[in-house]
């Protein structure tokens, strides 16, 4: 981990509320799982618009960049079913993520308030925390339709979530891979922490004085705030 820009003043061992985004965030970059979905999103493009994959993908693209995600861009403009939609992309194969107890030894030791907010659905999620062995250690999941299909990072979806669950936000942390999402959080004064990501879409932003604090591994991360072992236990 190293700070970027002045973070805020409470110390990690204090905080009250950690945030966690889901893909990409709980599990590493390289297990590729977004991969899947983002070519399920290109395919549900295809079948329902009956457009071409090469057309398909620039359109998916297009919407994430003015809509915020590719669903919200199709519900607007094409009033697809959201339901439908997160179902056929969430429909993954998880055999790439393997069961990750160093990171649940690391969140059971964490103190705090657990929550996932995530641009995914509350079940996709439930899916990953499951697979990983981590379900547990989390309050709630904050997903896509608890915003009504706003995605971050609109700002008024982050005071919902505040609201809705009380959170202190000076002693709140943010731990998200796209760094454009960290930027309302730290309007809200909540730590901002950037899982450091090869993607375009999730470096976008990382330079600027919303990230506080970079990490390059999750896992290796807590279990150093923790003073926990990042080695797996033995069976």
């Amino acid at each position: 981990m190293k700070p970027v820009s002045p973070p805020p003043k409470t110390p990690f061992s204090e905080m009250k509320v950690w945030l966690f985004d889901l893909d990409n965030t709980l599990y590493p970059e390289s297990c590729q799982l977004f991969d899947q979905v983002d070519q399920n999103i290109t395919r549900y493009i295809c079948e329902n618009l009956k457009l071409e994959w090469d057309e398909a993908h620039k359109l998916q693209k297009s919407f994430f960049r003015h809509h915020g995600t590719t669903m919200r861009g199709l519900m607007i403009e094409h009033d697809i079913n959201p339901t439908h939609f997160l179902d056929f992309v969430h429909d993954i194969d998880l055999d790439s993520m393997p069961k990750n107890p160093v990171l649940g030894r690391a969140l059971s030791c964490l103190p705090g308030r657990k929550i996932i907010f995530t641009n995914g659905s509350a079940a996709h999620a439930e899916n990953i925390m499951n697979k990983l062995g981590i379900a547990q250690y989390f309050e709630a999941i904050f997903d896509i339709v608890a915003s009504n299909y706003r995605p971050k990072p609109e700002p008024i979806i982050y005071n919902d979530i505040v609201k809705r669950f009380d959170i202190p936000s000076l002693s709140t942390v943010m731990v998200e891979d796209m760094a454009r999402n960290l930027k309302p959080a730290n309007d809200l004064g909540m730590t901002c922490v950037w899982i450091q990501s090869k993607n375009q879409w999730g470096q976008e932003s990382s330079h600027e004085d919303h990230v506080h604090y970079v990490v390059d591994d999750l896992t290796k991360w807590l279990c150093k705030l923790t003073n926990t072992s990042d080695q797996a236990p033995h069976l």
